[in-house]
């Protein structure tokens, strides 16, 4: 399947510019197996790269323009790269402008190039489709205009940029997006960017990634409210106990002792967040010993705590 939308990509790409593209890059989706609403919590994340990608083709063009398409919208935007970059109405423009606004800040130049990119990560579909733009569009770049920028400053660049946009994610979807390996999944620890890989051998078991039939977007979701009310309850924690300043410095007893000082949904996300880090070590641990179904149980008990 890859093949093909790599093939279509440069197709489209030498019919659109008249040029074989100079650089194809593959920037994959993720998924994660466990540690959710942990990433902005100083926890700990096991995401892994998959093989549903974006595919951009690139050529350097000479001038001060970048020249976009976004084959499967069959959209485009003209970019002039010595302007400073401002929010569109256009949303899904604004993922590439908040990575040239992050190379601007960071004091990166380049030049003028032609873009074209297709994917099949389906929207909507919490497999990080946004970060895949982000990371894929940063690489390219990189790659053409050699910035050397290490791999890891381009995951950290690609959670700026999306937070230009308005959205206030953690650093699991970029990190996972660039750091991903086959058939690995990945411990990120999100306080300090630590990470080690993992074999995910499932043995004779799958994961099956559902269809809720339910668009998920980070912009009209409840995200950045469940980090506003996890902020709260770590506040009220680190008053009572100055020394705690992280949910993973915390435990299940002392959060209860708290629970008075705490409206309910505050108390159930602090909760969620303490117990969910200690799961995230403990599902490494059964990795490690290709104990899956002590995994599945722990998934579970993620799933039972997201839910309610």
């Amino acid at each position: 399947m890859n093949e093909i939308l790599i093939q279509n990509t440069t197709d489209f790409f030498k019919e659109t510019f008249g040029n074989m593209p100079d650089k194809i890059v593959l920037s994959p989706g993720r998924i994660n197996i466990i540690g959710e609403h942990i990433d902005y919590n100083d926890g700990y994340v096991l995401p892994a790269a998959i093989n549903k990608i974006v595919c951009f083709a690139f050529e350097i063009n000479n001038s001060n323009t970048a020249n976009i398409k976004a084959i499967d919208l069959n959209e485009s935007v003209l970019i002039d790269i010595t302007k400073e970059e401002i929010v569109s109405d256009v949303v899904w423009t604004n993922y590439l402008r908040g990575v040239l606004f992050q190379l601007k800040l960071k004091g990166y130049k380049i030049g003028g190039f032609n873009c074209s990119f297709s994917s099949n990560i389906p929207i909507g579909s919490g497999l990080s489709s946004s970060a895949a733009l982000e990371c894929g569009f940063l690489f390219g770049i990189n790659e053409m205009f050699n910035l050397d920028i290490k791999p890891i400053d381009m995951a950290l660049m690609g959670q700026s940029a999306e937070h230009w946009v308005g959205i206030n994610c953690g650093i699991m979807d970029q990190f996972s997006s660039i750091m991903g390996l086959e058939n690995k999944v990945i411990k990120i620890d999100c306080r300090t960017l630590d990470y080690t890989y993992h074999d995910a051998d499932f043995a004779n078991y799958s994961l099956l990634l559902f269809d809720s039939n339910l668009q998920h977007s980070l912009f009209t979701s409840e995200y950045n409210n469940r980090r506003i009310e996890c902020e709260e309850g770590l506040s009220i924690i680190n008053e009572n106990y100055p020394e705690i300043n992280s949910f993973r410095d915390c435990n299940e007893e002392l959060l209860i002792g708290l629970k008075s000082k705490m409206t309910d949904n505050v108390f159930r996300r602090s909760l969620y967040a303490v117990k969910e880090i200690k799961r995230v070590i403990e599902a490494c641990a059964a990795l490690d010993k290709g104990d899956i179904k002590t995994l599945g149980k722990l998934m579970f008990e993620t799933h039972d705590g997201l839910s309610k």
